[in-house]
């Protein structure tokens, strides 16, 4: 062997383990964390969402993170179960289905892992959650069906088109719908999942005016499925908006949405906010420090906007995205 070769196989000796040592130094100190979320696809507001938690949960912030998106709750299940074998110390979660997450998130205390809840809430005991930090979407639906009604309209005639079925989300915002339509005081045209999902919601549009069946009320469960159902309207001549045939309703606040409001387009829109990240960052720096949590569960405050009376400043203090 030439003196050339000894002398680089002599460097890579002396430099392996240190670069090896430098390596695993890197995340020494920092807290394993484990985010559980939808796609950023799935809306605007999860567009918005998981950039909150991207910005937050950073290396130069403190944290290791793995994270990992599917709508589909059993994908979820399963990279929970991940992360506990992983021995992650915190698993963020934002569940697709409220049900079926107490074996989970028993697992998790079991191994010592703290499971925070943000956006939606599970059917769990709360001892199996460190906290949550989450949106009311049982009061979002109320608030929007309270100013339906307030509308007083000689009759309603509703196409509900529901988000991905069993999420809180859908469960909260449908809630309030069903007890009217259950009560008679408003007639359910079609009650239909698009899953979160643009294209099938103006499929389950179409269908309703294909069929000649009259509606004067489109209730979809967030902004990209109501943009949906407003394209079946446009194509088929049919008006909506302030003083038209057909009032539109939807959830979330996306910049653009609240646009269609000021516009006279749309008729209201449902905040949902997206912003949890930083709640959660201060609540594990202060389980990190020895401290105590002073609330089980936060509740993010929202509100409900009307064509009639939103501004320009309201769009550029609550609107999302662009």
């Amino acid at each position: 062997m030439n003196k050339k070769i000894l002398c680089i196989l002599a460097v890579l000796v002396v430099l392996g383990p240190c670069v090896l040592f430098a390596g695993g130094q890197q995340d020494t100190g920092l807290i394993k964390v484990g985010i559980i979320n939808n796609p950023p696809s799935e809306s605007g507001y999860r567009a918005a969402n998981v950039a909150d938690f991207e910005k937050v949960f950073t290396k130069a912030n403190g944290y290791s993170v793995t994270t990992f998106y599917s709508l589909k709750n059993d994908e979820q299940l399963n990279a929970a179960s991940q992360f506990i074998t992983d021995k992650v110390d915190y698993i963020l979660l934002s569940a697709a289905a409220t049900d079926g997450w107490d074996s989970v998130l028993t697992n998790a205390k079991e191994a010592g892992i703290k499971v925070f809840l943000f956006d939606r809430m599970l059917n769990a005991k709360e001892s199996l959650y460190e906290a949550a930090v989450v949106s009311n979407m049982a009061e979002e639906g109320k608030t929007a069906v309270a100013w339906l009604k307030a509308q007083k309209l000689p009759a309603y005639k509703v196409i509900h088109i529901q988000g991905a079925m069993g999420s809180d989300a859908q469960l909260g915002r449908t809630g309030a719908l069903d007890a009217e339509f259950a009560s008679g005081k408003m007639k359910k045209v079609v009650q239909q999942t698009a899953t979160w999902d643009e294209a099938e919601a103006k499929k389950i549009v179409e269908s309703v005016i294909n069929s000649k069946e009259s509606f004067n009320v489109i209730y979809a469960e967030n902004d990209g499925m109501a943009k949906g159902a407003v394209a079946a309207l446009d194509a088929a001549g049919i008006t909506h908006g302030v003083d038209k045939a057909v009032i539109v309703m939807g959830f979330d606040c996306n910049r653009w949405a609240l646009r269609e409001l000021l516009a006279g387009n749309w008729n209201y829109n449902g905040q949902c906010s997206p912003f949890q990240a930083s709640v959660i960052d201060k609540m594990i720096k202060t389980l990190e420090s020895g401290g105590k949590l002073a609330s089980k569960k936060v509740i993010s405050e929202e509100k409900g906007f009307d064509a009639r009376t939103i501004t320009q400043k309201d769009i550029d203090t609550y609107g999302l995205g662009d």
